[in-house]
C-alpha cells in the first residue's frame, strides 16, 4: 500500500528532530564555551561533557534515521534492537528486545524493524514514569511492544494519530510522531492495534 504524506506532516517531523537534538549539541556548545572561559582547569570536565553529549546525539541520530528514513525500510531486526538498545542505554526506561525471538515465531515481512523501532518510540513515550519496554513475539508470533510502568498510556490525541483518525492540519510535533507510525505500517501492509491492559501495561501489536 502506498501512502502520501502531506508537506505538513514532513515540517512537524522536522520540528521533532530539531527538537530530539537540540539538547545534546546545545551541551557540546556548552562544553567548548566552558574550556574558552575557564580555560585548562576546567578542560577535563568540559570535555567529558562533550564527550558524553556527543555520544547521546549519535545515538539518537543513528534511532531517528532508521526510525524515519529510507534505511529502516530495509534494515535486519537485529540493527533496529540494537539502536534502540543503544538509545535507552542510561535511561530510565529498560528495553527488552531479543530479534531472534521474533524470527523464530513468523518471518518478518520488510518495513517490520522500521515500524517496530517506531512503536519503540511510541512506548517510550507512553512511559512518563519509566518503565520497561518489551519487543516479542504474541500469542499468534505477530511482533508486539509492551510498555510496562506507572500510569503507562497515551494521550487521547495520540491514539487518535496513530489510528489516523484526525486531520493533518490537527497534528502537532508531539502527536506528530504517533501519525506517521501508522502510516508506515499502512505503507508495509500492516496495520497497529493498541490495547491498555490496566493502569499499567499498554500494547501495541502490528498485524499483518
Amino acid at each position: 500500500m502506498k501512502t502520501n504524506l502531506d508537506i505538513r506532516v514532513v515540517e512537524l517531523l522536522c520540528s521533532r528532530l530539531c527538537h530530539e537534538l537540540v539538547s545534546p549539541v546545545g551541551a557540546i556548545n556548552n562544553g567548548v564555551e566552558l574550556i574558552e572561559e575557564m580555560g585548562a582547569e576546567m578542560a577535563d570536565e568540559a570535555i567529558g561533557l562533550i564527550a558524553h553529549s556527543a555520544d547521546q546525539a549519535s545515538r539518537r541520530l543513528r534511532l531517528l534515521r532508521l526510525a524515519y528514513g529510507a534505511a529502516g525500510d530495509t534494515s535486519g531486526l537485529k540493527d533496529v534492537a540494537q539502536a534502540a538498545e543503544a538509545y535507552f542505554t542510561g535511561g530510565k526506561i529498560k528495553l527488552d528486545w531479543q530479534p531472534g525471538r521474533l524470527e523464530q515465531a513468523a518471518p518478518p515481512r520488510q518495513g517490520t524493524g522500521k515500524v517496530l523501532i517506531n512503536l519503540v518510540i511510541l512506548a517510550e513515550e507512553a512511559l512518563a514514569h519509566g518503565g520497561r519496554v518489551s519487543v516479542e513475539p504474541g500469542p499468534d508470533g505477530s511482533p508486539r511492544v509492551v510498555a510496562t510502568g506507572r500510569n503507562a498510556g497515551l494521550r487521547a490525541e495520540t491514539s487518535q494519530a496513530l489510528s489516523g483518525a484526525v486531520e493533518v492540519e490537527s497534528l502537532s510535533p508531539r502527536t506528530v510522531h504517533a501519525y506517521v507510525t501508522g502510516r508506515f505500517a499502512e505503507h508495509h501492509g500492516m496495520r497497529v492495534a493498541c490495547d491498555q491492559q490496566g493502569p499499567e501495561s499498554l500494547v501495541f501489536k502490528l498485524i499483518n
